[in-house]
This record gives C-alpha cells, structure tokens and sequence, in this order.
C-alpha cells in the first residue's frame, strides 16, 4: 500500500539527525513542546508523499551541512527506500522509483488545507491548496472553471439533495461529535443572512435554537471543516476515476496539525473516532486511512486507550537531551486519565498543577528530605511552605497527609 512507512532526515529540520519514524498503516501521534517540530514533520511528510511544498512552507536544510537528506519508504518492507538529496540549491530524488499515494491531506493549524490527487494533480506541479476562506466561500473560476464550491454552498446543496451521501456523512460527523444524546448536532434549515447577501447558509439545531453555521462556534467550525475537505477530495477524486475510466485510490494519508484546535474537551476525547467513522462511512469501508497527527492534548491520546492498537497505530515524542532535539517512539501505555497523561513522557510536565503549587510541593519534599540550604525565595521556612500550600492546594489533595505527617500537623 502506498502509505507512508517510515522517514529519517539528516541535516535538515530541528536536527542535524532526526528519526527514524517507524510509522504505523493506521494512527500516528507526535507530541512535544511548541517549536521542536511537530508541524516540519508533517509538512515533511507531505513532502515525500507530493513532491510538493507544503503551502507557502518550503523544506530548507540547515546551513553548512553535507549531504542535507530525507529519507523514506512507501508501502512496508517489500519497497525499496527512497530519498530526497539536497544539490545544486534544491531536492533531487533518488532511489527508488518516485511512486505517491492517491490521495493525500493536509490540515494545517491555521485553518488551511492542503489536497494531493495523483489523478487530478497529473501534469500539474502543485497540489490544491484552500485558505480558510476559500474552504468556507470557494476558489474564484478560472479558464478550467470552478476548483471548489465550497462549505457553505456544498452543504446546502447536498442537503437539498435526495439521499446524498455526502450529506448522510455530515450528519454522521455531527451526530459522533455531539457531546451527549440532550446536545445533539443536527443539521436545520438554510437561511438567509441580511437583506444584501444572496448566500443560502447552513444551520445547526442548538439548545439556544437554530444557529446560521457561520455563527456557530470556532470549534463547530474546525471540525466541520476538517469532514468537509475529506469529502471534497474523495468525491472529486470519484468522479475523476470515473472520467478516467480506473478504479479509485485504495488509501488515504490524512495529516493534521494541532487536531484539537479551538475543541473543548468535551470534543477533544470524541475528534479522532469521529473522523475515522465518518472516513469509513464515506467511502463504505473501501479505503484505508493512516492518519498522522500534532496534538498537545492528553484528551486526544486518552480517547485512544479502548482502541489504540500496537500493531498499527504509534506513538512519538519530540523532546530535548542535552541541547538537541530527539524524537522517540513511546511504547503505548495506558495512563487511566489525563493526569497521568499529562505527567507521562508524551507530554512531560512534573506535575499537572499550576507551577505555583508545583514550587510549592518542590519545596516540601525538599524541606521533608532534609535539603534546606537552596530552597527558592519566599519558601525558605517550614511557616512559608506551609502558607503557600494553604494558599494553592485544596483541602483534599492527595499531598497533605504526607506533609502532615512529616511536619507532626494537622490535615487542613
């Protein structure tokens, strides 16, 4: 299968090694602090999949190294490995014969998507890019006519239109995402907005009443864009074949950068089973999806403890050793909640409280061990520590027995 299989970069990136991803065929996570590099594997990733820069965001290699390279491989074992050789001021591949998948997407933190048809994208040295605007509103037409309607407009007129499965595929994202069977999403009448705008705008059905979808929540809207660009690019990819006259695209590589964006928790533990059944229900289960997605939050990686699957799917952290940026698989584990999530390696805080709390306990256990000579200003005596635990733990917390019971006090 034309999936993605593994990558390693040498000179180019946060590193000057970075890698090797042993990437799963079905869900891949990569967590780490901001800045590390999340967002250039992905647009790497695209990469060697499209032979085409992400958006406006070109690869570069870091200066004044030899042999800047990305290596890669398609598809498992029984492919040869290819690579993209810096020369000359720009990527040269060599290697293996340069095969993409059918259909990849690129769901970019700001909104923006990205689109590669192998299809539709022959002869062309670009894939389709959309803005969030032009996702919402549409392309303008060119001399080859209109690339993309748009949300708003699709919407309407799927809705209008008898037993559309692009519709049925919405109201299923919808329904996957409504945070309780009370609070259901379900899709409502069109309307007009104003006396000037000609538009017909989708409604959602709300408990404070029925909401024009360009005034539903930044959430709602992340989400039904995210569905959206999925089915824009499976059913134009349908309907190319068809033209063509060959078989659709047996998979689909689906990256997303930052996929809890604007998403309450209620949402976050729901996004990545909701996108893999609406995919499957689109498609009836005929196309394989990998996924390789950003995320900073726990939610996301806690709402896979009943489905992660060791043999497909994995899990990576970007974090710093000694000055450099490392990326390390992590063998899955489940935490239970988010706490533990929160204090595991994919995230690595060192406690999930506020840092004034956390000061505060790191000056208590200090203070019980006897290591009294460097504690910070305003935590220098036992009354200090005391004080600033009365002021930033609850009465119940799970702390306090041990303090008391080193101090000779009372619980509070």
């Amino acid at each position: 299968m034309d999936m993605l299989d593994f990558l390693s970069f040498h000179g180019v990136g946060p590193a000057p090694v970075l890698g090797p991803l042993a990437l799963g065929p079905r869900l891949n996570f990569i967590t780490g602090d901001n800045g590390l590099g999340k967002s250039f594997v992905l647009d790497a990733a695209w990469w060697v999949l499209t032979g085409t820069p992400a958006a406006d965001r070109r690869i570069t290699p870091q200066a004044d190294v030899a042999a800047p390279s990305i290596d890669y491989r398609l598809g498992g074992t029984d492919r040869s490995p290819g690579q993209w050789v810096w020369e000359y001021g720009r990527w040269h591949h060599v290697g293996a014969v340069d095969t993409r998948p059918a259909l990849v997407v690129y769901a970019h933190a700001d909104g923006g998507f990205g689109v590669w048809d192998s299809l539709r994208n022959t002869g062309s040295p670009e894939a389709f890019h959309f803005s969030q605007t032009e996702l919402w509103q549409g392309t303008a037409s060119t001399e080859h006519g209109r690339l993309c309607n748009g949300l708003i407009h699709d919407w309407v007129r799927w809705q209008r239109t008898p037993r559309s499965a692009a519709f049925a595929a919405l109201k299923q994202l919808l329904k996957a995402l409504s945070p309780s069977a009370e609070e259901m999403l379900l899709p409502g009448k069109p309307c007009y907005l104003g006396m000037l705008d000609d538009t017909e705008y989708p409604t959602l059905r709300r408990p404070q009443g029925v909401v024009p979808l360009p005034h539903t929540s930044s959430a709602i809207r992340r989400v039904m864009a995210l569905a959206y660009t999925v089915l824009w690019a499976w059913r134009g990819h349908q309907r190319a074949c068809r033209q063509a006259g060959v078989g659709p695209a047996a998979e689909l590589v689906f990256l997303v950068d930052e996929v809890e964006c604007h998403l309450h928790a209620k949402w976050q533990r729901r996004i990545i089973p909701a996108l893999l059944s609406v995919i499957e229900g689109l498609t009836r289960r005929r196309l394989a999806v990998q996924m390789i997605v950003a995320t900073h939050s726990p939610l996301v990686l806690a709402s896979m403890e009943a489905q992660f699957d060791e043999d497909r799917d994995a899990l990576f952290t970007l974090g710093l050793q000694e000055g450099q940026v490392q990326l390390v698989q992590q063998p899955w584990a489940r935490q239970g909640d988010v706490v533990n999530w929160l204090v595991s390696e994919s995230f690595g805080l060192r406690q999930a409280r506020s840092l004034e709390a956390e000061a505060a306990i790191d000056a208590a256990e200090a203070w019980m061990r006897g290591q009294r000579t460097r504690l910070p200003a305003g935590l220098e005596t036992e009354a200090q520590i005391q004080a600033r635990l009365l002021q930033t733990l609850p009465a119940g917390d799970h702390f306090w027995p041990c303090w008391v019971v080193a101090k000779g006090g009372v619980v509070p």
